[in-house]
């Protein structure tokens, strides 16, 4: 039987959190991605949806971005690698440290925005945010460098810190990366010791390179719900989605992602995961 795990960025748009956006959409994904301060999210947003997750049953993940709140992390930067490493490490660690409080583990990392993008073809980039994660797991562990083992820790879905902070409980040491299917990040990020999630896009159109569709196109995103949800079971199904020039890409991913700040996002991850479901796709956090 097919399976697949959807996942959606949240605790980025206090807006969404107060109308009850991010709630509506938790009924629909099984993995949620949370910015943890870098290109949006702050202790009060972080704590919010932490909870909320937990109450639905999703898997909680990491989502850094550039350190860029202005342009919520959608422009490319230019920062040193080690700097970078530093920063993601930083916003791994601030949301652990909550995570902890609430009585839960970050179980995933997903990179966020342009930085998400250049590292999909920048392996420079792709290690720096692999080292960032290395050494937040080091730091969770208060070790001075990661081992990885066998500890399991993802939950199924049921029907800034200081740079030198305290060993925290609230990251996994067996915590997965989350990169684009068929990319090379993901190759980066297994050569770093990490286990991998390829993901896919059930509300973004595709390049016939297999990259996503730039923003800056009007039909870069999916808006239709029931457009999403064929997309996402070609992709579940057949592994293929169709490029914006009307050819076929391979896909292979373990987990497809729903953007939360798409324009009626609840309605499209409902009809995403019901038109999987009725095809006997199992949906389910990694």
């Amino acid at each position: 039987m097919k399976r697949i795990d959807l996942n959606c960025d949240l605790g980025e748009l206090p807006p969404a959190i107060a109308d009850g956006t991010q709630e509506a959409l938790m009924r629909s994904i099984t993995s949620v991605n949370i910015a943890c301060g870098g290109h949006a999210g702050d202790e009060n947003t972080m704590r919010t949806t932490i909870e909320r997750a937990l109450h639905a049953g999703v898997a909680i993940g990491a989502h850094p971005g550039y350190p860029d709140r202005e342009n919520f992390g959608r422009l490319e930067l230019k920062m040193p690698p080690d700097n970078l490493a530093e920063s993601v490490c930083e916003q791994i660690l601030a949301l652990a440290k909550i995570a902890e409080e609430c009585g839960a583990r970050i179980v995933h990392v997903k990179p966020h925005g342009a930085l998400y993008n250049q590292a999909v073809k920048n392996r420079e980039l792709a290690e720096a945010i692999a080292n960032g994660v290395a050494k937040a797991v080091a730091q969770a562990l208060g070790v001075a460098s990661t081992q990885k083992n066998a500890t399991h820790c993802h939950p199924e879905r049921s029907e800034g810190s200081a740079s030198r902070p305290s060993p925290t409980q609230g990251l996994c040491k067996d915590v997965i990366l989350v990169g684009l299917a068929n990319s090379p990040m993901l190759d980066v990020f297994r050569k770093a010791g990490f286990a991998v999630a390829a993901e896919a896009f059930a509300d973004r159109r595709y390049e016939p390179d297999g990259t996503l569709r730039s923003r800056k196109f009007e039909d870069a995103l999916i808006r239709d719900p029931a457009e999403a949800g064929w997309q996402a079971l070609s992709i579940v199904e057949r592994g293929a989605v169709t490029a914006c020039d009307g050819s076929e890409v391979s896909v292979d991913a373990q987990t497809l992602c729903i953007h939360g700040d798409t324009p009626g996002a609840p309605e499209i991850a409902a009809t995403v995961a019901r038109i999987l479901r009725e095809a006997g796709v199992t949906v389910r956090a990694l």
